[in-house]
């Protein structure tokens, strides 16, 4: 199943992608006296999803087809999955190329972790914003998998791992590249990135959740960083450093995770961004599997500073 977040009467909703568009999960609730929560968070933080997965598995994707209320796909504007998670978690050089691309060594022992703050979320579609500090002179954009986390939990085994989440989506995660090489980035030491990562809009996410069901092997996911239409890098999940069962689980036994938390896997490799630029992330996988791409338009405040 795959459920997104809608603009909808100037509201943000949860929605069902079906093969002609949305339908609104109120919707669903109004036609089959149900109660589910109208928003994705929510939804997430109750443990509905699994139950709305296990219904529209047996049957109810044949059923959202005769609910009336369904948004076609022409007319879907998307937002982001939800706003204000408790916590943003990315992980930096998690492919051997992409240390390379900032004259880096890959992590050798832990994971290269880092926070980002939900106040720099955006959704498909908005502008990425490069910043109007002087100081800031080259933004990348990385296009990365991101892991859902579908619970409260500590302490998660490694082969238990799928158990606390709850989907995965599409990421694009923003760096200011020059404030992180001007000030002495080295190898296992990136005392910068809470600079570098929390600009405003410098994290996009969505179009859609994509619950486990449908990939029954993430370890064969590819994803694609892809800039102006043309893919930059692109490298399988199983080329990552550290991989998503011990990411969540090393994890879990540190910091813990919080339902809905968002876990950013790393990139493949980062591409510069620039005013008036397209940054994408694909994510495909075998036998025609494919995610929604997220895109985002780029605006260079120092040349537009209106639309600040």
């Amino acid at each position: 199943m795959r459920l997104a977040t809608i603009k909808l009467n100037g509201r943000e909703v949860a929605g069902i992608v079906t093969e002609k568009g949305i339908l609104p999960v109120e919707r669903l609730n109004a036609a089959k006296g149900l109660a589910w929560a109208e928003d994705l968070l929510s939804m997430i933080r109750k443990q509905q999803v699994p139950g709305l997965t296990a219904w529209y598995n047996a049957g109810g994707r044949e059923e959202l087809e005769t609910i009336p209320g369904l948004i076609p796909q022409g007319q879907v504007v998307y937002g982001p999955l939800y706003r204000n998670p408790k916590r943003i978690f990315g992980i930096g050089l998690n492919y051997r190329d992409h240390a390379g691309d900032i004259g880096s060594a890959p992590p050798s022992g832990f994971p290269g972790s880092f926070f980002k703050q939900a106040d720099t979320l955006i959704g498909p579609g908005d502008a990425i914003k490069l910043p109007k500090l002087k100081e800031a002179v080259k933004t990348t954009a990385e296009a990365e998998l991101g892991i859902i986390l579908g619970k409260d939990c500590r302490d998660v085994e490694e082969d238990d791992w799928q158990s606390a989440i709850v989907g995965y989506t599409t990421i694009l995660d923003m760096t200011e590249e020059s404030i992180l090489k001007g000030n002495e980035f080295l190898a296992g030491n990136p005392r910068y990135l809470t600079i570098v990562k929390n600009f405003p809009t410098f994290f996009s996410f969505g179009p859609e959740l994509v619950t486990p069901d449908e990939v029954p092997d993430v370890t064969k996911l590819e994803i694609q960083s892809v800039h102006n239409g043309e893919i930059h890098a692109k490298n399988t999940v199983d080329h990552m450093i550290h991989q998503p069962p011990k990411l969540i689980s090393l994890h879990s036994r540190i910091q813990g995770w919080f339902a809905g938390d968002v876990l950013s896997t790393g990139t493949p490799r980062a591409f510069h961004i620039g005013d008036g630029d397209q940054a994408e992330c694909r994510i495909s996988g075998p036998d025609g599997f494919t995610m929604r791409p997220l895109v985002n338009p780029v605006v260079d405040l120092k040349k537009h500073p209106e639309a600040e």
